[in-house]
């Protein structure tokens, strides 16, 4: 008889998905699942992740500092995601205040102060340092003006949540610090939607918090993202889970790049259990 193999049971999922889904994952075990992870997909949001490891890295070369102060200017209004847009302008909050809005509520306008405050081209080199090669944000964010905001590929974007899980993104501190960022991010429902959520609310349950995700989303309408890393009692692993070429623009919950990604990542998850921290 034919062994089932997870990456059958993978495609089994996907059978009648009507979209391209990228998935990468690594247990840090020696294995790993790569379907398209060299295909490249718009980031959305989740160029982010690669701005706030800039921030890291420049504040380590002494260039910038956590506790600057930046400014809300209309230069930088924009729709979208976030809370700063609710606000006056001329807010001022810290430049790690403001890097934590654009990570856990996914602040297009902290983002675009966060752009400024760097520098584009400081953040590409940033990226292209790290040996991301096939990432790059091209532009800030302006839905009239630019289509793009950032192309990466599954494999990129896993990796450097890799190297934050392994603290070795910048520094031990730095990834340290950044990673207490990702546990907070809100917008986790592509990796969440499915798993067991006794698990993931301590405050409910009463119980030692047993599960925690620390993560970057994207959402525009070419694409739905999701990956950071999943902390599990048997230890961690990394999980990415890009979509495109699908046919519904629409943003709600039970989008099919949702449903469908949620059920990947609970078939990973139970696996990961199941397996007692390996996922082969």
């Amino acid at each position: 008889m034919k062994e089932i193999t997870l990456e059958d049971r993978i495609q089994a999922e996907l059978a009648s998905y009507n979209g391209l889904m990228g998935i990468y994952v690594n247990d840090f075990k020696g294995n790993k699942v790569e379907i398209n992870t060299s295909e490249k997909f718009e980031t959305a949001s989740c160029i982010k992740t690669f701005i706030l490891g800039t921030l890291y890295d420049e504040v380590e070369k002494g260039n910038k500092n956590l506790s600057d102060m930046l400014t809300y200017t209309k230069d930088n209004e924009i729709d979208g995601s976030g809370v700063l847009k609710s606000l006056d302008f001329g807010v001022q909050l810290t430049a790690k205040n403001i890097a934590t809005l654009m990570i856990i509520v996914s602040d297009n306008i902290a983002t675009n102060m966060m752009i400024d405050y760097l520098g584009l081209d400081t953040i590409n080199t940033f990226i292209q340092s790290h040996g991301f090669t096939d990432t790059v944000l091209h532009n800030k964010i302006n839905f009239s003006e630019y289509k793009q905001l950032g192309t990466t590929t599954p494999k990129e974007y896993g990796g450097i949540f890799e190297m934050i899980c392994k603290e070795e993104l910048i520094s031990a501190q730095a990834s340290k610090q950044m990673l207490e960022i990702f546990k907070k991010q809100h917008y986790n429902s592509t990796l969440t939607k499915s798993l067991p959520q006794y698990f993931l609310d301590s405050e409910d349950t009463g119980e030692e918090e047993l599960i925690y995700i620390a993560s970057k989303s994207g959402s525009m309408n070419a694409c739905r993202n999701d990956g950071g890393i999943v902390s599990t009692p048997y230890g961690k692993y990394v999980i990415v889970l890009f979509n495109k070429n699908f046919t519904d623009p629409i943003y709600y919950p039970d989008h099919p790049a949702t449903v469908f990604g949620s059920r990947i990542s609970r078939l990973i998850f139970d696996q990961y259990l199941s397996l007692q921290g390996r996922i082969k």
